[in-house]
């Protein structure tokens, strides 16, 4: 059986005090599909403006409460499928993005053709659609987190490519039933969102849902075929850095078994490291244009957690 949330369930952001949308039994490995909303920037073209929307913009679906979870525990959400509707959007909001000097005060909306798996970008451009979730997360022990920015240590608009169909995304749990949401489809998008905006696109995501009580973790993971990519969150890059590689060398040398020299020879040499989604990790100052903090992902590559890998000596 699998579960279905219409897009119409949604909030803004991450709670425990919101009211569960769906109960599912963590123990079962439940499906559920989340249908997300663009009616943000359906509005936005209607109105001519980003001003006062009366649509939530970057909205989550859910909670989904997740019987079993545990503080302390992980939720792990196997992203099953993507599925993309006709068209998607790209949008220009001022002050915003990489260049928002050089843009100044651009305002635009518009909707971007989705067809036969294809994302016409531009009259003569069309690429291949590669759909991804851009906002995933579980709810904080207390209070509320955004789905807008800044990301936290349960997740949030992490806009990461890597988040997409055959991943599995690891979330920590920090009260009872997990209270997950997701949401924030892109058709395409590049790593770093240089507008802040990729290819926003309705849609619905498919995910097959579990808890993982032998684990915890302190910010979010993602896994692919290839890579367990673990993020780094700080108030400044090099904390940022400095987090995700700390998380990196303890899951080499505690899940791993390489000595602390060994895992440190192993990350100069195999585990790249890149820049995350442009939210920002920290909350921004007063009054301030764009997000502040860094998001950064550390990328660990598969073999080097099989078990035979085998260390050339212990610590």
């Amino acid at each position: 059986m699998v579960h279905f949330i219409e897009k119409g369930l949604a909030n803004a952001g991450f709670s425990a005090d919101d009211d569960p949308v769906l109960t599912i039994e963590g123990g079962a490995r439940e499906t559920v599909s989340f249908e997300t909303s663009d009616a943000a920037y359906a509005e936005f073209e209607e109105t001519g403006s980003s001003q006062g929307l009366q649509s939530v913009l970057n909205p989550i679906t859910g909670p989904v409460y997740v019987e079993g979870a545990q503080p302390g525990d992980t939720l792990v959400v196997d992203v099953d499928r993507i599925d993309l509707g006709d068209y998607g959007w790209t949008a220009y909001y001022p002050a915003s993005g990489a260049l928002r000097r050089g843009m100044q005060d651009c305002h635009y909306v518009r909707k971007v053709p989705i067809i036969d798996g294809e994302v016409k970008l531009t009259d003569s451009l069309s690429v291949k659609a590669k759909p991804m979730v851009g906002c995933f997360g579980t709810a904080p022990a207390s209070g509320r987190n955004s789905s807008m920015s800044p990301v936290y240590s349960e997740g949030g608009n992490l806009d990461l490519t890597h988040a997409r169909a055959g991943s599995r995304l690891y979330l920590p749990v920090r009260v009872a039933g997990a209270y997950l949401g997701l949401g924030d489809i892109h058709a395409i998008m590049a790593e770093g969102e240089a507008s802040d905006v990729a290819i926003e696109a309705a849609g619905v995501i498919t995910a097959t849902i579990s808890v993982d009580q032998h684990q915890s973790i302190d910010a979010p993971m993602i896994e692919t075929e290839d890579e367990l990519i673990f993020v780094g969150l700080g108030d400044s890059l090099q904390e940022s850095l400095e987090h995700g590689y700390m998380r990196a060398f303890n899951h080499l040398t505690h899940q791993g078994g390489f000595s602390r020299q060994d895992a440190y020879t192993i990350m100069s040499a195999l585990v790249n490291s890149a820049l995350g989604g442009p939210a920002g990790a920290a909350v921004p100052a007063p009054g301030a244009d764009s997000a502040a903090g860094a998001i950064t992902t550390h990328h660990v590559p598969q073999f080097l957690l099989k078990t035979d890998s085998k260390p050339t000596h212990q610590a």
